[in-house]
């Protein structure tokens, strides 16, 4: 039986916290409202809501947070990565949202990694992370994510912003089709072939924009 995930955040990397929010306030003229930390990532956000359950999150190392024991998630670790965040923010990856998630993550065409559990607040969610960190597919791949109520998104204010289109270039187009279509998600993202590449186009009170 295949797996009914559905899109739940896309992920906008930035070499600080406050940097990625400016960026994305610019942009689209919804500003992200502060989230909170990852306790054994290192990592701290901020959220845009894009709909009914669905979000944006700015996400950055914390540099008050202590070194991890571990490989932060999403390649923030990675030195090719932390260059091209020194440029400018950057859409680097998604995360799809499944009911089961154990079985999910059997079910997929690819190694999503291992489940790790994760408390904050009132949030409680088991999400992938592979062991060294990478994200799945260079990042056209989605992490897998299984929330307990309630929902980010559900406590965030209206924005203005939806998603247009989510549309990804890769070097094996086929088989991240397969993996994405194995998962249900095969309507909700457009794959061609070309380098990794994730890119989405947002409603906004701006206009039509990308990241």
């Amino acid at each position: 039986m295949t797996p009914s995930a559905v899109v739940d955040h896309l992920v906008l990397a930035a070499s600080a916290l406050a940097q990625g929010i400016e960026y994305v306030a610019d942009l689209t003229g919804a500003t992200p409202r502060p989230g909170g930390k990852h306790a054994g990532m290192g990592t701290h956000n901020a959220l845009v809501k894009l709909g009914e359950q669905v979000y944006l999150e700015v996400i950055a190392i914390d540099p008050d947070a202590d070194q991890p024991t571990r490989r932060r998630w999403f390649d923030l670790d990675d030195g090719d990565l932390r260059a091209d965040l020194a440029d400018r923010p950057r859409l680097i990856h998604w995360v799809a949202r499944v009911t089961d998630l154990d079985s999910a993550a059997k079910h997929a065409d690819y190694e999503p990694g291992p489940i790790l559990p994760f408390v904050r607040g009132d949030y409680r969610w088991r999400i992938t992370v592979p062991d060294d960190g990478t994200r799945p597919g260079q990042g056209v791949l989605p992490t897998l994510i299984e929330w307990q109520l309630p929902h980010p998104a559900d406590e965030l204010p209206e924005s203005g912003v939806s998603v247009e289109q989510l549309t990804a270039t890769h070097p094996e187009p086929l088989f991240v089709r397969r993996s994405l279509d194995r998962l249900g998600l095969g309507d909700d993202i457009q794959v061609t072939s070309g380098p990794a590449r994730l890119e989405v186009g947002l409603r906004t009170p701006r206009g039509l924009v990308t990241l």
